[in-house]
């Protein structure tokens, strides 16, 4: 299965829906976190939790420093006893993740470059473009490279057959069914081969009928896509392009993106670690996170920098850290209700068995009212 077909095909639907692949972007964004809100909410009480339990943790982590196995083992008992897993925050994590490389895989392909690579959103002039960009101008057949460049087709061809039958055939092993003949260099033409039977047609088509194929040629370092005519000699096809020296592009666009990114990632981990507030945590610990929340935004920020994200993937991680600032500040509303009725229930239980367990005043003969009644007082 081709998950990153589908994942360009559901944007596809999408931006048909909104109007534009930038919108698309963004109501995928939606659906998904939307999708993710109980997982936030229990990624939420997990952090509240392990707050409150901190302490005691603490305290395990002291009394059996001196024996690792045993520490080891009173704190499996001590989460097993208060039905908590260390970890649950992790989850939603672990579930963006495939999203992120199919989105980031989908934005990269040349499916995405073919139907939306040019297509603008808002500041950003592509949506598929990272923050430098080597690639030559599509379509004029004219490969911009380097020499380290290597290629690949896409998997399907488009076959000219005798009598003027034209069909789409698909290409087996399409990522590594080209080979380039000689050196890559610079501004000299460079030459593809394939083999003819890696098409999926008959042996009597191939042999008989077959005239020409154009198939998509992509350069996996740049992404620049161009149709060539490959020509059938013996069981080979082949094919020629011309090259130049692929000059760098520098996108301000993309830039803009990657530090609003980390502004957002900032604020998300700043609204994070507040949850931390309204629970009496050890100092060192409240001092690690708040000093993660700030060098962590820093260092992806920077990665990206020499990291290629196309700038459709940014304009995702933007609006999900937006949205999930929103869920976070939700969530701790909901959990702080849930805390302050469950407080209420115990209050009112413990008030209850107090007031149950209360035994009358036993009235003896030395007592103050039976005393009152003979007179004595």
């Amino acid at each position: 299965m081709d998950f990153t077909s589908i994942t360009v095909q559901i944007l596809k639907v999408l931006a048909d829906l909104a109007g534009s692949w930038g919108l698309a972007i963004i109501l995928l964004t939606v659906i998904v976190r939307v999708i993710m809100w109980p997982l936030s909410i229990s990624q939420q009480r997990s952090m509240r939790k392990m707050q409150q339990l901190s302490p005691k943790l603490k305290e395990i982590q002291n009394r059996y420093k001196s024996n690792p196995q045993m520490m080891q083992q009173k704190m499996a008992e001590f989460y097993k006893e208060h039905s908590f897993n260390p970890f649950g925050g992790c989850f939603p994590l672990l579930i963006q993740m495939p999203i992120f490389i199919l989105l980031y895989t989908a934005l990269m392909s040349t499916q995405f470059s073919q139907l939306a690579g040019d297509s603008s959103f808002l500041f950003i002039k592509r949506l598929d473009t990272p923050l430098r960009s080597y690639a030559g101008e599509k379509g004029d057949k004219i490969f911009g490279i380097s020499e380290n460049d290597s290629f690949s087709v896409e998997k399907t061809a488009k076959v000219y057959l005798k009598e003027g039958k034209v069909k789409k055939v698909e290409i087996t092993d399409h990522q590594r069914a080209l080979n380039i003949q000689g050196s890559i260099i610079p501004g000299e033409p460079v030459d593809f081969k394939m083999n003819l039977y890696d098409l999926k047609m008959s042996l009597q088509e191939l042999e008989e009928q077959f005239e020409k194929a154009e198939i998509s040629v992509i350069n996996n370092s740049t992404r620049e896509a161009e149709t060539l005519s490959f020509e059938k000699k013996g069981p080979y096809l082949f094919a020629q392009a011309q090259t130049e020296e692929a000059n760098v592009i520098f996108h301000y666009d993309v830039l803009v993106l990657i530090l609003i990114f980390g502004a957002s990632m900032y604020f998300t981990q700043k609204i994070m670690t507040a949850t931390s507030k309204t629970v009496s945590i050890d100092p060192s610990q409240k001092a690690m996170q708040e000093g993660m929340a700030k060098i962590m935004p820093v260092m992806i920020t920077g990665m990206f920098i020499f990291f290629p994200i196309p700038a459709g993937v940014l304009l995702y991680m933007i609006v999900s850290n937006i949205i999930q600032v929103i869920q976070t500040m939700s969530a701790n509303k909901i959990i702080d209700r849930e805390e302050q009725v469950q407080k209420a229930r115990v209050i009112e239980v413990e008030a209850k068995e107090v007031k149950e367990g209360e035994e009358p005043e036993p009235k003896t003969k030395g007592s103050f009212s039976s005393q009152k009644k003979k007179g004595k007082w």
